[in-house]
């Protein structure tokens, strides 16, 4: 970004530690948040403290290679800006508002600070209303509010990416506003892939996407969320639209700042965190509100490290959202796609008041359902299915029949898979979890309900899947079998047969012949 002021505040480089830099202003020091540029605009430095009355040490948004003590600093006058307006649309955007897709700069905007208040409380909007993702399982039990925030939570590799990305398709051609991309700290590959996607579907005229990805200074990802948000808000305060901002990885942002934070000396929190985190969260996530003038629906994915839902930076990250999307490494395992824990995932909007008294219901039935099937699979574990009370039995076949259903094939993954995207809506996925829990469905394979879009689908493929279920007393197991051919699996009275311990009798009676002669 280029100065928009006269170089009037010069100074002169004390010492540099990294990305740790310390200047020397005779005249004026420079405020807090102040931007300062060095090496001729090629090295930008944030203010973060005031040492005395003519040092400050800021933080460096660029690479510091090549600053040597005693280099000149020009101090521009105020802090950090993004580029806010129409021209902004369908462009990629570095931290600093330079565009990054190999086109020429947007002329016509205006430049804001990325340092704002969030909305005050009397601006703010208090209606709910539910935003359909075309996505069965979040669709029905954990729905997500239109201007509200939900995170999907997960380890390295369970799909909170794909899932995003699946959002973005099924939700972007739907929505009437415009849609922001933040790429915080991720791969520059899926930047670069989710520009050639979006253009290919003709979305790009509604989207700005902004990125400090994972190659940027810790300065530079720490600042990249505020620069997109001051986009989002230009669209629904002055603009009156709505905006759906998509934030990968909201993790990666606490992490910056716990980098920028050790740089800075700060003593650490728990875990090596800053001790600040709560509050630079705060700064980020409650400038997503909804107002009078339009509201901001924010989706984001949030990195859990070891898999511990208990770590400071997921437990402050739930307290900030409506709907929590946490995602499971078994179900992952088991193909179960997408890998959503449906037990541990939970959204605000799930209420009678807001979603309607069957959906309501319905959902707490398949909660239910779900957890008992849980609560069997020890039992099933070690003694079998056959073991069960006809009633339970009846419980497991639903839950077993109800989690295959619940996946999905996404349209984000029909290169790897073969198996074309389904987009599902709310009335389609309703009426196929209240038919699979009044047992319409019971004398079909689970394997026809796998991988469907609506249910009358399972009708069609469970044709091609019949001789399969026939041979239901074969030992063949499936990953999406039938759990009658699991349960019927007859060699458990296999061990049974005791003729084999005859022999041990014959070694004892042989040990007492040795000792007695």
């Amino acid at each position: 970004m280029e100065s928009k002021t006269t170089p009037s505040n010069l100074g002169a480089v004390v010492s540099v530690r990294g990305s740790v830099v310390d200047i020397r202003f005779n005249a004026h020091l420079p405020p807090i948040y102040t931007l300062l540029h060095a090496k001729e605009g090629k090295i930008a430095i944030e203010v973060l403290a005031q040492l005395d009355t003519h040092r400050v040490r800021g933080i460096a948004l660029t690479d510091t290679q090549g600053l040597v003590r005693g280099n000149a600093v020009e101090d521009t006058g105020g802090p950090l800006k993004a580029p806010v307006g129409k021209a902004t649309l369908s462009r990629m955007f570095d931290v600093f508002g330079n565009a990054i897709d190999r086109q020429a700069e947007p002329t016509d905007v205006q430049w804001r600070t990325v340092h704002r208040a969030p909305p005050e409380l009397a601006r703010r909007s208090t209606k709910s209303e539910i935003f359909e993702t075309g996505i069965k399982l979040i669709d029905v039990l954990v729905p997500i509010e239109r201007g509200g925030k939900a995170g999907l939570f997960g380890g390295a590799g369970v799909g909170k990416t794909v899932l995003l990305t699946e959002m973005i398709h099924n939700m972007i051609e739907h929505q009437k506003g415009v849609s922001i991309f933040c790429g915080i700290g991720e791969r520059c590959r899926e930047g670069e892939e989710l520009y050639r996607d979006m253009k290919a579907a003709g979305v790009l005229p509604n989207m700005v996407m902004v990125f400090g990805q994972m190659n940027e200074p810790p300065g530079s990802r720490f600042r990249v969320g505020l620069a997109a948000l001051t986009m989002a808000e230009y669209f629904r305060d002055d603009e009156h639209r709505d905006v759906l901002l998509l934030i990968d990885n909201i993790f990666r942002f606490i992490q910056a700042g716990m980098e920028v934070s050790g740089l800075m000396g700060q003593m650490p929190s728990r875990l090596g965190y800053q001790p600040t985190m709560g509050t630079e969260l705060s700064g980020l996530e409650e400038r997503i509100a909804n107002t009078d003038t339009g509201a901001i629906t924010s989706i984001q994915a949030v990195y859990v490290p070891a898999d511990d839902l208990t770590d400071p930076a997921a437990v402050h990250t739930f307290s900030h959202l409506s709907a929590s999307i946490v995602l499971s490494r078994k179900r992952a395992s088991e193909g179960l796609f997408p890998a959503i824990d449906l037990l541990q995932s939970s959204s605000k909007m799930a209420t009678s008041a807001i979603v309607g008294e069957r959906h309501y219901l319905l959902g707490q039935e398949i909660r239910r359902t779900l957890a008992q099937y849980e609560n069997l699979k020890d039992i099933i574990a070690m003694l079998g299915l056959e073991q069960l009370a006809p009633e339970d039995r009846k419980v497991v076949a639903r839950a077993r029949r109800l989690e295959r259903f619940l996946t999905q094939p996404f349209f984000a993954t029909e290169k790897f898979s073969g198996i074309k995207g389904k987009l599902v809506s709310l009335k389609d996925s309703l009426d196929g979890c209240e038919r699979i829990l009044r047992d319409e469905f019971k004398d079909y394979p689970e394997s026809a309900l796998y991988m469907i879009g609506a249910i009358d689908e399972a009708k069609e493929k469970a044709k091609n899947v019949k001789p399969v279920a026939k041979a239901e007393s074969a030992p063949k197991t499936d990953a999406k079998g039938d759990p009658k051919a699991a349960g019927n699996s007859e060699p458990k009275a296999k061990p049974e047969p005791q003729p084999k311990a005859k022999p041990k009798p014959e070694v004892e009676h042989a040990a007492a012949n040795t000792h007695a002669s």
